[in-house]
């Protein structure tokens, strides 16, 4: 019997301590830019994200199929219309901005 509650106190434990290391470990923001290599304010957007210090992942929706599905399906999910599409389109942790009105305050948005 001391056996067992010894083992149960083991096991808890470890995942009690497993939990706490959990909490500790920060995520890392994300940034993802869907555009194309020809895009000038695609360009430009991968330009200003690295000036500022703004990591970023790219995906060429003109050469990855998969990263346009993904991008059409965010956009559809944050319910933002593709009948005037404009790129790029950039997911900042979750949130979907499209390039679609004066590019300045897009980038700000994005920053």
């Amino acid at each position: 019997m001391k056996k067992l509650i010894f083992l149960l106190f083991i096991i808890f434990g470890t995942f009690s301590a497993n939990a706490q290391e959990k909490k500790l470990v920060k995520t890392t923001p994300k940034t993802i830019v869907y555009g194309s290599d020809e895009c000038h304010h695609c360009i430009d957007t991968k330009a200003f994200l690295t000036k500022n210090n703004i990591s970023f992942e790219f995906f060429d929706i003109d050469k990855n199929p998969e990263a346009l599905k993904e991008m059409l399906l965010k956009l559809k999910n944050a319910k933002i219309s593709t009948q005037s599409l404009g790129i790029p389109v950039v997911d900042k942790n979750g949130v979907i901005y499209m390039n679609n009105g004066v590019f300045e305050e897009f980038l700000q948005k994005i920053k």
